[in-house]
C-alpha cells in the first residue's frame, strides 16, 4: 500500500520521500495504530500558511491587511483543503483504522484536509522548506493564479453593511424570530430588515450568526435585484 501511495506522489505532486517513513506517518490517521499525522498536520500547516501568505502577498502588493487575511483564509480553510485533496485521490492512500474506514473517513472533508497538511509536514521535514514550497505551488496549481474578488470574501453582514453605508442608509435589523430543536441541536431563525424598505428576508442555521449571515446574503441579492430594475 505504502509503495503505491509513493507512486501516486511522484505522479500528481512530482515529489519523491527520501524516508518513505514519514510519507507512511503522514497518511495516518489517528484512528489507525502507529505513528499518527496530527504531528505533522501540525507542523504543515504553519509551512502552508506562510508559502500561501508570501503567494498572496506578492500577487495583491497593493491590498490592504484585511484583505490579504481573507485571501489566504479562503486559500487554506479546511473545504478548500478537502476539495483538493479528494480531487488528487488522497483519500484511497490514508491509512485508517477499521471503524473509520466503515464510516467513510476517506471522504470526510477534515480527515482529508489534515492528511494534506500533514504531506505539507512531512515534506518540509523530509526535504527542507523550498522543497515544501514547490509542493505547496503544485498542489494548489490554478488556485494561485485565479483568484476569488475580494469583495466576495467579505461576510455577507460585512458587505451589506457596507452596502447601505455607500448609500447613507441606516444599519440592518436582525430580529431573532425563533429557536427550534433541542437544546445541544438547536435551530435559529433569524429576520433581516432595513428601515424603509418592506422587503425582509430570513436565515437559518445552527448559530444565530449563521442564521443572520444567511439572512443577510439574501437581502444583498433582493437589493442588487431592485437595483437591476
Amino acid at each position: 500500500m505504502l509503495k503505491k501511495a509513493e507512486t501516486w506522489l511522484e505522479k500528481t505532486l512530482d515529489y519523491q520521500f527520501n524516508d518513505v517513513r514519514l510519507l507512511e506517518q503522514s497518511l495516518t490517521h489517528r484512528s489507525a495504530s502507529g505513528d499518527n499525522n496530527e504531528r505533522l498536520e501540525f507542523l504543515g500547516d504553519a509551512v502552508l500558511d506562510f508559502v500561501i501568505s508570501e503567494v498572496v502577498f506578492r500577487k495583491h502588493s497593493l491590498a490592504p491587511e484585511g484583505d490579504l487575511s481573507r485571501l489566504r483564509a479562503s486559500l487554506v480553510k479546511d473545504a478548500t483543503l478537502a476539495e483538493i485533496a479528494a480531487d488528487f485521490g488522497l483519500g484511497e492512500h490514508l491509512i485508517l483504522g477499521s471503524g473509520e474506514r466503515k464510516t467513510g473517513g476517506h471522504r470526510r472533508d477534515s480527515i482529508l484536509a489534515d492528511a494534506l497538511e500533514a504531506i505539507f509536514g512531512a515534506v518540509y521535514l523530509d526535504a527542507g522548506f523550498e522543497a515544501a514550497s514547490k509542493v505547496i505551488e503544485r498542489t494548489f496549481g490554478d488556485r494561485l493564479q485565479e483568484f476569488p474578488a475580494v469583495e466576495e470574501l467579505r461576510d455577507p453582514k460585512t458587505r451589506l453593511q457596507e452596502w447601505l453605508q455607500a448609500r447613507q442608509m441606516g444599519l440592518p435589523n436582525y430580529e431573532l424570530v425563533q429557536v427550534t430543536g433541542q437544546a445541544h441541536r438547536q435551530m435559529f431563525e433569524v429576520s433581516c430588515g432595513i428601515n424603509g424598505m418592506e422587503a425582509t428576508t430570513r436565515g437559518s442555521g445552527t448559530t444565530r450568526r449563521n442564521a443572520e449571515q444567511q439572512a443577510a446574503g439574501d437581502m444583498l441579492v433582493e437589493l442588487h435585484k431592485s437595483d437591476a430594475r
